[in-house]
């Protein structure tokens, strides 16, 4: 399928009462961010974040709360 044709598909489609355009772009801004893997990858450390640590030698000193700051 090119860009044009999926372009001019819809997002949604309603089938059952008449929603305001405000209740829609509510809805279609709820739908669209669900759609985002980027956003729960946000808050994990990965790998990269690890190399870096030790890249930089900021490894976790003993001591109380060492704990918390190994998770980065």
């Amino acid at each position: 399928m090119d860009q044009a044709a999926e372009l001019a598909q819809p997002l949604l489609s309603v089938v059952k009462g008449h929603p305001s355009a405000e209740e829609l772009a509510a809805l279609t801004a709820v739908v669209l961010s669900l759609g985002s893997a980027d956003a729960a990858a946000v808050g994990k450390p990965t790998a990269r974040d690890w190399v870096r640590r030790q890249q930089l030698r900021l490894a976790p000193t003993p001591g109380p709360g060492a704990w918390r700051r190994s998770r980065g």
